[in-house]
């Protein structure tokens, strides 16, 4: 099933502001809230619709994208926010709960679980070769791991896990308010189990109740091709493992990128600076260059200035979103030589006098502001 469109689903246009989001945020997220539709799945999936398109539109820059590229621009490592895959209901509470509670209600009548592992930030350094490609990765971590000993429970044997008596098993303790909305059943975590719902009277001896351990875990993950400096890949539930049964914190995975012997970098553009003679510059010639995944020609043309400008288009890296691909700027110098026999000063003395190498610059010569702005455009 595809996805809705963002501005269908609040019911407001692209040329809406931030307040008017807000506001249309606000009227779904009450009438679709859990406390007010208990039980029904139906307004739940609409709740965090709701919310996925609200953290979307109130941030200008996932706007930005969103207008462009629709929900394709949502995809992938650089996506930000939440995955792609849509909005939980710990993700949603997490992240708007203050502002849920500000309407008059309270943390949600859905289970939630309590208990949630650190996530583990770790940095990786790729090569151009590596990001123009996109690949694989395998490590190992030291992190929390679920005992193995008690299968991540925490006591020594099912006789040492209790129902909590205070909320009989639920994780939460209920009561209803009044509110300017009309009544409304609110739920917190339970004071006596924080919101596991069972008790541990008989803890595991390895993990002393706890349920999890230091240990080392081979992690195998993908990073696509294009990813830039300073990017983070979200590797989901492969962070440290929770307390007694929680869920799994993230592995984020930031990029750091290895300079090149050749290539610098642009966005999605390659600059490689490429030396030629005076006597290349002058007669022309065909030379080789090499590209990130092989070689090839270009041809100077005859009288080619230093600082000339060479377009290979296609032949950079791909976009992380996948629309394409950046281009290969080739900058072309002229390599001047530092010492000469007395042979070629006389030679060049010669060349001197002759009208053809007296300097005639044309205007695009002589403005060295439009050269950069047709090397960048």
């Amino acid at each position: 099933m595809s996805k809705r469109d963002y501005y269908e689903v609040l019911g407001v246009s692209k040329s809406s502001g931030a307040d008017d989001i807000k506001k249309a945020y606000r009227q779904k997220a009450i009438q679709y809230h859990p406390d007010k539709n208990p039980g029904n799945k139906e307004a739940e999936e609409k709740f965090k619709e709701a919310a996925e398109a609200y953290d979307v539109l109130s941030n200008p820059d996932k706007k930005a994208r969103y207008d462009q590229f629709g929900h394709a621009g949502m995809q992938g490592a650089a996506g930000g926010g939440f995955d792609a895959g849509g909005f939980s209901m710990d993700d949603i509470f997490s992240r708007f709960g203050d502002m849920f509670s500000s309407w008059g209600f309270g943390s949600s009548s859905y289970r939630q679980p309590t208990l949630r592992g650190s996530d583990i930030r770790i940095r990786v350094k790729l090569t151009l070769e590596e990001i123009a490609r996109g690949v694989e990765k395998k490590l190992k971590i030291t992190k929390t791991v679920a005992c193995r000993e008690c299968g991540g429970k925490g006591a020594k044997d099912a006789r040492g896990i209790t129902t909590c008596t205070t909320c009989r098993g639920s994780g939460v303790v209920m009561r209803v308010a009044q509110t300017v909305f009309g009544t409304i059943q609110q739920s917190s975590p339970c004071p006596r189990c924080q919101g596991e719902g069972t008790i541990v009277t008989n803890p595991c001896p390895k993990c002393e109740g706890k349920g999890v351990v230091r240990g080392d875990e081979e992690i195998a993950f993908s990073i696509p091709a294009g990813v830039q400096q300073g990017m983070q890949v979200n590797v989901a539930g492969k962070g440290n493992a929770a307390r007694r049964g929680g869920s799994n914190g993230n592995l984020l995975v930031v990029i750091e990128e290895e300079s090149h012997e050749h290539f610098q970098r642009d966005e999605s553009d390659l600059i490689y600076s490429l030396f030629i003679s005076i006597g290349q510059a002058i007669m022309g010639d065909s030379v080789e260059v090499p590209l990130i995944d092989g070689k090839a020609k270009i041809k100077i043309e005859p009288g080619t200035q230093s600082g000339r400008i060479l377009r290979l288009r296609g032949k950079g890296l791909p976009n992380v979103q996948g629309y394409g691909s950046g281009d290969m700027l080739v900058q072309v110098n002229v390599w001047i030589p530092k010492k000469l026999t007395k042979d070629e000063q006389k030679l060049l003395e010669k060349l001197n006098a002759s009208d053809s190498f007296k300097p005639k610059p044309s205007k695009e010569d002589r403005n060295f502001f439009e050269r950069m702005r047709r090397m960048v455009g």
